[in-house]
């Protein structure tokens, strides 16, 4: 009786709803901003239905970052492996980013991004998921990329390897700089230049 009062106690609630509740919370306010009360106000939990569930605020982080993944960044790498035009998805892409930011009062920026710059230099952990998002991403450009070579479509000037680096690299900054600019012609510019390095001859 008691393991299953214990039983149905943890399940009173939807982890995937919580879980995306946290990672709307972390997106918006930031890892270290976010305080215990934030989390009981926005998850709808009591502290200790919180606590007993991920013991403390960094692995209810981690797990959220993990959620933002599946989520947000295997959409993007969906688009991009069911690609058969690979600088117009390139381009979707950039759109995508800037869309998500621009005109907003306060831009979220990307949630791996944003953890790379806040947290990642102090926690090894959260740095290797980062880390691990970006070696991900690389796989999945660099195939595309290499696609995109044999039909004609992309650039041979560099390797696939090399533009699928530059590319994830481009994306993070523009997330960053959306974040500081509403100026869509800036903003152009800098997509503009990176979608004439896959079609520089």
């Amino acid at each position: 009786p008691k393991e299953l009062r214990s039983m149905a106690r943890k399940k009173e609630f939807d982890e995937i709803e919580v879980l995306d509740k946290a990672v709307q919370l972390f997106w918006n306010k930031g890892y270290n901003a976010t305080s215990a009360n934030d989390l009981v106000d926005a998850l709808g939990l009591s502290r200790s239905s919180i606590y007993s569930t991920y013991d403390n605020k960094r692995t209810l982080f981690i797990r959220s970052l993990d959620r933002y993944r599946k989520q947000v960044v295997h959409s993007m790498l969906e688009m991009v492996k069911q690609s058969n035009d690979f600088p117009k998805t390139i381009s979707e892409v950039f759109k995508m980013v800037i869309e998500q930011d621009i005109g907003s009062k306060i831009p979220k920026g990307c949630l791996i991004v944003n953890s790379a710059v806040e947290v990642a230099a102090e926690d090894r952990e959260i740095a290797e998921i980062v880390n691990e998002n970006s070696r991900d991403i690389e796989k999945v450009f660099e195939a595309a990329i290499k696609k995109g070579q044999d039909s004609g479509q992309v650039s041979s000037s560099h390797s696939p390897k090399v533009l699928a680096r530059f590319l994830n690299n481009n994306i993070s900054g523009l997330r960053v700089a959306v974040k500081a600019s509403n100026d869509l012609s800036e903003l152009d510019d800098v997509v503009q230049i990176c979608l004439s390095v896959l079609m520089d001859k």
